[in-house]
């Protein structure tokens, strides 16, 4: 029997000679901290009441690699073992959907290694892991699980939506707020609660591998995009709803620019760069959303790295914001404070630093966190600061219902996950992130009935890359597969060419990457060539997948590049096909962007897809046949080559003079997307051209259809200080609206100009709005404007 048992069971010797003792669950039954009907707060104060210190410390730890302490060997949840393991209960379990056998340190979703849990297999651990936590540990503390769910739930099974770049691509909020409902809805049938998610890293680094897993470069449409996505995890409510989970917004901060483009490198920027750029999106989606969780970055400012940096997680995100959630460490985070920053000597001191900062809850496992009990032993850490952080948790617990509603329904659980609303919404997103580049000779939309003889090309064009953070989905649509459904629906012959191999296969939890040899592609570049001859149009599926752009998490994982350009011997293909001259298409499949300069040049056709998601062929039929119109814009700038980094568009009027070798113009601007239909926006109109210091304005513009087809265009505000006492962008985005438009149809938007819109950071580093004049621009990227002027004053 545990101390805190014995102690527990002695103190109960004041009663009434033969009064039965009951086990210490069962005499907690009618605790206050029990009764629903009582506020969080004091249901709390209670709580926090009975409690030990040990158990206090165990609300700020988690399982992952260790759930193998906890199971058999099967991967089930075993309670004799988790009540020797975690006597004094545990807060959270790691990605309960996956299946840890006590491999090493592996991916969230599909790793190679072993099949992850079904969604009744989840539901199932799920429940039997809380129902331990419910009624064997003393005081019967629900267990929070979090996952993964970068572009959907990363779980087997689950709906696997287009990946994070594309999202914003979409510039769609609407569409994101749904996508990231349905993300919850899986989640939570299977017993989640917390998702790591939405990324909100402006990434302004593409040779980083995790660009994908961002909204791209830009402060407002990440903040945006990540608003949108928060909407849909959590809603606006901070009891949560059944069908809603905690959203953990990451990383905070810097993450997306770091030293030579490698995935946790320092991020040397100022304050100033942190708060206009790589700050917004954290303040405002705390300051207008519903967050509860923040999780810090892996880099360094400054020579602080973020999980021991007290400015920027209790300053700034505390004091300056007014956060009230929990902070969650990036999986190893503070444990990185001695293996790889140096900063400390042993994982006491590491505990100590990053508990200080204001980290609450060490991922994945409590190798740092076991160590706070000494710490409090020592007089170096209260046990009141714990509480603190505990009330913290505590109080999430009880607005989540878990208290009350611990388990979920695991019948249930399958008919929640990849319904038939959650296909056709995968399949209806995957037609409005990709993003059309190039359609000079409007080869495309493809006709049924003059493609003739149609040759699709490419290993990826069968073999479909979703992206990092995916697991398996129930079914994964080719582009091959889509093309099939298409040649049988209209009539025309389909062939296919693999063309080229890019790496023996794309696992992203595999640490060791097979590029293909030279000589096998050398033949398989010669087998496409020979089959394009007899083609009249050809398809072309080109681009990266899941190994050779992804998360570099550690020295034996790596997913950076010192490149843009496309890896291996595609652009070998690419020549050998456009030699022949035929009608070619290339159809992009991604994360990063690409220097695709040779494709640039000579095909007929691009299309950006990103990673598309599960529904990659259906959408991909859709858009190349016109069914769908793309209306995509890029939320990152395409560099011509890395020697142009960084290429972010919203730079400083000294920057971007030229080089006596080439241009200083990305190969494609940042909002550049084109449609099969054409548009007209017209120069922007300001019901007052003239405002004081702290008044608001309106701004219309109109938005003309002047095509034949129906599409959509993204309408773009940008906003230029002419003159300001601290340098500023030469444009900033402020504002968009995506609107769909038929042939000839017009439509006036308005939009607000407030002050926010144009305020900065002065030398004091207080927002500030100087009068003078600002130069508003509106257009369909951020090159092609129409302005007018606005004074201030």
């Amino acid at each position: 029997m545990t101390n805190h048992r014995r102690q527990f069971l002695s103190s109960m010797s004041g009663l009434a000679a033969g009064l039965t003792v009951l086990p210490a669950f069962a005499a907690t039954a009618k605790a206050p901290y029990k009764d629903a009907s009582l506020p969080a707060e004091k249901r709390v104060d209670d709580l926090i009441g009975r409690m030990t210190l040990d158990e206090k410390i165990m609300q700020l730890r988690c399982t992952w690699l260790t759930k193998v302490n906890i199971q058999d060997e099967k991967g089930e949840f075993v309670a004799a073992k988790a009540q020797r393991e975690y006597p004094d209960g545990i807060g959270m379990l790691a990605r309960p959907s996956d299946r840890r056998l006590g491999q090493g340190a592996g991916a969230a979703g599909d790793d190679g290694q072993v099949m992850n849990r079904t969604a009744l297999e989840t539901a199932n651990y799920v429940n039997a892991a809380q129902k331990w936590a419910m009624e064997q540990t003393r005081l019967g503390i629900p267990m929070f699980m979090h996952e993964e769910a970068l572009h959907g739930y990363a779980a087997r099974h689950a709906t696997s939506f287009p990946q994070a770049i594309g999202i914003a691509s979409s510039f769609d909020t609407e569409l994101t707020t749904k996508i990231f409902s349905v993300a919850a809805r899986e989640m939570r049938a299977r017993g989640a609660h917390m998702a790591l998610a939405p990324v909100v890293d402006v990434a302004r680094e593409p040779r980083w591998g995790r660009i994908e897993e961002t909204f791209g470069e830009d402060p407002y449409v990440t903040g945006e995009i990540g608003k949108a996505a928060i909407l849909g995890f959590a809603g606006t409510n901070p009891v949560l709803a059944k069908d809603k989970v905690f959203v953990t917004l990451k990383h905070m901060t810097g993450h997306g620019q770091p030293e030579n483009g490698t995935n946790t490198g320092p991020a040397e920027v100022t304050e100033r760069t942190l708060r206009e750029e790589f700050f917004p999106p954290f303040e405002r989606a705390i300051k207008e959303s519903n967050v509860g969780a923040i999780m810090p970055s892996y880099n360094e400012i400054g020579g602080v790295p973020s999980h021991a940096s007290h400015w920027l997680l209790h300053k700034v995100l505390r004091e300056e914001w007014g956060f009230t959630g929990i902070t969650v460490s990036d999986y190893m985070g503070v444990t990185e404070l001695v293996t790889r920053h140096k900063l400390v000597e042993s994982n006491k001191e590491a505990a100590f630093r990053a508990f200080k900062a204001g980290v609450d809850v060490e991922t994945p496992d409590g190798k740092a966190y076991k160590e706070l009990g000494q710490l409090v032993k020592e007089g170096r850490v209260s046990e009141s600061e714990i509480d603190v952080v505990v009330r913290r948790i505590l109080k999430m617990k009880f607005e989540a219902g878990l208290f009350e509603n611990p388990y979920v329904d695991a019948k249930a659980a399958e008919s929640l996950t990849a319904n038939k609303d959650a296909i056709a919404l995968a399949r209806l997103a995957a037609t409005r992130t990709p993003v059309l580049l190039k359609n000079d000779k409007d080869v495309l939309p493809l006709d049924g009935k003059k493609v003739g003889k149609l040759l699709l090309i490419g290993t990826h064009a069968k073999d479909t890359p979703i992206g990092g953070y995916s697991d398996i989905p129930r079914h994964v649509v080719s582009i091959y597969e889509g093309l099939q459904t298409e040649a049988k629906a209209q009539g025309f012959t389909l062939a296919y060419s693999e063309g080229v191999r890019i790496t023996e296969s794309r696992i992203w939890g595999k640490d060791e990457i097979k590029f293909t040899d030279p000589a096998v592609n050398a033949k398989l570049i010669a087998d496409a060539v020979e089959a394009a001859k007899s083609a009249d149009t050809i398809v072309m599926v080109l681009g990266d997948n899941e190994q050779t752009s992804r998360e570099a998490w550690a020295d034996t994982h790596l997913g950076d590049r010192e490149t843009l350009d496309l890896m291996g011997q595609q652009n070998d293909l690419a020549r050998a096909i456009f030699a022949l001259g035929k009608p070619t298409v290339v159809f992009l499949l991604n994360g990063r962007p690409l220097s695709v300069n040779l494709l640039a040049e000579k095909a007929d056709a691009i299309i950006e897809g990103w990673y598309m998601g599960q529904e990659t062929g259906n959408a991909a039929a859709d858009l190349l046949f016109g069914r769908a119109n793309p209306g995509g814009k890029l939320p990152v700038s395409i560099a011509r080559s890395v020697g142009q980094l960084p290429i972010f568009y919203n730079h400083k009027p000294s920057a971007r003079r030229g080089y006596i070798d080439g241009s200083t113009k990305p190969l494609y601007p940042f909002g550049f997307g084109l449609s099969y239909t054409r548009f007209d926006i017209s120069t922007p109109r300001l019901a007052n051209a003239k405002i004081a210091v702290g008044e608001s304005t309106k701004l219309e513009v109109d938005v003309t259809n002047t095509g034949k087809r129906l599409g959509d265009e993204v309408v773009q505000i940008y906003i230029r200080d002419d003159v300001s006492s601290v340098t500023r962008p030469v444009l900033e985005l402020k504002a968009f609206k995506r609107v769909t438009l038929k042939p000839g149809e017009k439509r006036t938007l308005s939009f607000d100009i407030k002050p926010s819109d144009l305020w900065f950071f002065n030398t004091e580093m207080q927002r500030v709005v100087e009068p003078g004049s600002f130069t508003i621009h509106a257009g369909p990227d951020s090159v092609n404007l129409k302005s007018v002027k606005l004074m201030v004053g």
